[in-house]
């Protein structure tokens, strides 16, 4: 009896939309690569609840006819290849054909099209679960209309693995940008539950970085061009002061599709070194143009990932270009040789005639006649034969004697080692009582205190690190954390999605402390948390708009996470100066539940016990 089966239409659909469609940004992805494939030049796209209840994508491409519109949701069904050599030569987005029968596998889809040959009425399509349900003609304009509702409606389990909106959402931006940036001459907007995020305008590269991520990306953009028989290079990468502390704003596109790599990745980043801090990441929008021949974008399910044929000579142009940008701007370090060669001529002699150097010579000086003359400078135990500069430093001054000649020649006989018990330092451990004191040491950003079994070191940064996080924790729980008024609001130019994310806790941020308010683009914050001093402002906040921009982290645990950035960042330019100081520090971590590490994992107490301290001898 035979096993084997050939799986129906509606199962296999369902099978290749877990590849493709991974949750609501990867329906996002393909359909509006589709509408750019069609030739829009204005794409709108709306959303409700992170794409759970709704997706729509507005276009003004070809349009389809009925036949198209009814072929398009089939398996493999594409117009972007005819032949095999086609796969070699791909400059379309999409090209296998399996975008949207895989979403209308797992979701509910209407389509609304009109071929922009045609003038009279359009088609709509309604598909639920791969089945056609509606097939009807209706008035509708130029292009097409996708509405996907009900994502993953069949697929419960792969509904429950979706993240929270805030997250998903974040996931939806990150897709859109990277069209929006490889598509600068195509108008994009995007709505959320009603509330406008993009609204652009066809632009040039430059204007639309600057429209998506503020005015204040604007002076930190240098431009990068390069072009050989081998590949054309041409964007943008940031200044060394645009780094950031995770790699959101990095994007790589080869004709203008994005792709992620590695290996040049670590060319640009290798062109930035000695320029950025440790663990932060360059800024960087660069495109290749290169012969669709010579790559391979087959080789992952959501194409990000593209072979290269000659990956190795790319690298090495990469790397060149950056660096090239870099000094050409003066940003990197370079030698002036022409400036090194020259001097500056003060004013006061600049108009005077020149006179060559001489050097005057004493030709009767005498090294070994007296420089002075005085009353004993011949007499028997005199000065004669000093300077005045040797005198002044103690020469001559007193008078010889046979006494230093015969202490010159003698010889120090060595000591004779006294003999001393040995001691057993195991033992004196055991015998001896060591009594915890008040000494303390600093030393860097150490602690250092005896104990009873032998020095106790402390991060007194990462002790203060755990003692706010756990004050700010019990405050949090139970009532807003103590904010203080500031003389004059803190000004911070943020991007618009910043401002979004922003506006979207406002609520949480207040809870943590910190008051304030979005006007132009700019976050005014007129009250901080009491403990915090100025000059940290500007650290915590970043660090808590690149949490809620970059990282994947639920809505949940976000309060957490902030808190944490929040005493990091309180921490790191701690000093502590004054033993009364460190003795706090110290009392008030051992209040701590949890006094052996720090929020983030990292250990703060180590001791140095007396076996090893004895190893080391």
């Amino acid at each position: 009896m035979s096993i084997i089966q050939l799986l129906p239409d509606h199962i296999a659909n369902q099978i290749a939309a877990g590849e493709v469609i991974q949750r609501p940004a990867s329906v996002i992805k393909e359909m509006v690569e589709n509408a750019v494939d069609a030739g829009a030049t204005s794409i709108k796209v709306i959303i409700k609840d992170a794409g759970r209840t709704l997706i729509q994508i507005i276009d003004d491409g070809y349009g389809m006819n009925e036949k198209d519109a009814v072929l398009c949701f089939e398996r493999h069904a594409t117009s972007k290849l005819k032949t095999a050599d086609d796969l070699f030569q791909i400059q379309t987005k999409g090209f296998r054909g399996e975008a949207l029968a895989s979403i209308a596998a797992i979701a509910h889809v209407t389509l609304k099209t009109k071929h922009k040959d045609e003038a009279e009425l359009g088609v709509k399509i309604e598909v639920e679960g791969s089945t056609i349900k509606i097939n009807e003609r209706v008035v509708c304009s130029k292009g097409s209309s996708f509405e996907v509702k009900n994502l993953f409606y069949n697929v419960p389990a792969r509904r429950n693995f979706l993240k929270s909106d805030a997250v998903e959402f974040n996931h939806i931006r990150e897709e859109m940008e990277r069209i929006i940036f490889a598509h600068p001459n195509v108008q994009f907007s995007l709505f959320h539950n009603g509330q406008a995020i993009y609204e652009l305008q066809s632009a040039i590269l430059r204007k639309r970085i600057v429209d998506v991520f503020g005015k204040s990306i604007q002076e930190k953009l240098v431009p990068i061009e390069e072009e050989t028989n081998i590949v054309k290079i041409h964007g943008y990468i940031g200044k060394p002061d645009a780094s950031r502390k995770s790699r959101g704003e990095q994007y790589l596109f080869v004709n203008n599709r994005f792709f992620k790599d590695s290996y040049f990745n670590h060319a640009i980043t290798k062109a930035y070194e000695g320029l950025i801090a440790d663990k932060t990441y360059p800024t960087y929008f660069i495109f290749f143009e290169i012969d669709p021949s010579k790559i391979d974008v087959n080789i992952h399910p959501t194409k990000t990932e593209i072979k290269f044929e000659e990956d190795r000579f790319i690298y090495s142009i990469l790397l060149s270009s950056v660096k090239q940008a870099l000094g050409k701007y003066n940003i990197y370090p370079t030698l002036d040789f022409e400036q090194e060669t020259s001097f500056d001529v003060p004013n006061s002699v600049r108009k005077s005639d020149p006179v060559a150097p001489y050097i005057e010579v004493n030709p009767n000086f005498n090294p070994f006649q007296l420089t002075s003359s005085s009353p004993n400078s011949n007499s028997k135990g005199g000065s004669s034969g000093f300077s005045t500069a040797m005198k002044n430093v103690g020469f001559g001054n007193d008078a010889p004697s046979t006494l230093d000649w015969e202490n010159f020649y003698k010889i120090k006989e060595e000591e004779t080692p006294v003999e001393t018990q040995k001691l057993d330092f195991e033992e004196a451990i055991e015998d001896t009582v060591v009594e915890q004191t008040d000494n303390l040491l600093i030393r860097g950003k150490y602690l250092i205190t005896n104990c009873k079994s032998g020095l106790l070191v402390i991060d007194y940064k990462r002790a203060n690190e755990r003692i706010v996080y756990d004050e700010l924790q019990s405050n949090f729980i139970h009532s807003p954390i103590a904010a203080q008024q500031l003389l004059f609001p803190y000004e911070k130019n943020i991007s618009k999605q910043e401002a979004l994310q922003w506006s979207n806790n406002t609520s949480l941020f207040n809870q943590l402390g910190f008051i304030g308010e979005i006007q132009n683009e700019n976050l005014l914050i007129n009250a901080i948390p009491s403990f915090l001093s100025d000059e940290h402002i500007n650290d915590v906040l970043e660090n808590m708009l690149e949490t809620l921009m970059h990282r994947e982290i639920e809505k949940s645990d976000l309060a957490h996470k902030l808190i944490s950035d929040i005493a990091k960042s309180a921490s790191r330019t701690l000093k502590i100066a004054t033993i009364d100081h460190g003795k706090k520090i110290i009392d008030q971590l051992f209040q701590c539940e949890n006094h052996s590490f720090s929020p983030t994992g990292k250990k703060i107490i180590s001791t140095l016990t007396f076996e090893e301290i004895a190893q080391k001898f």
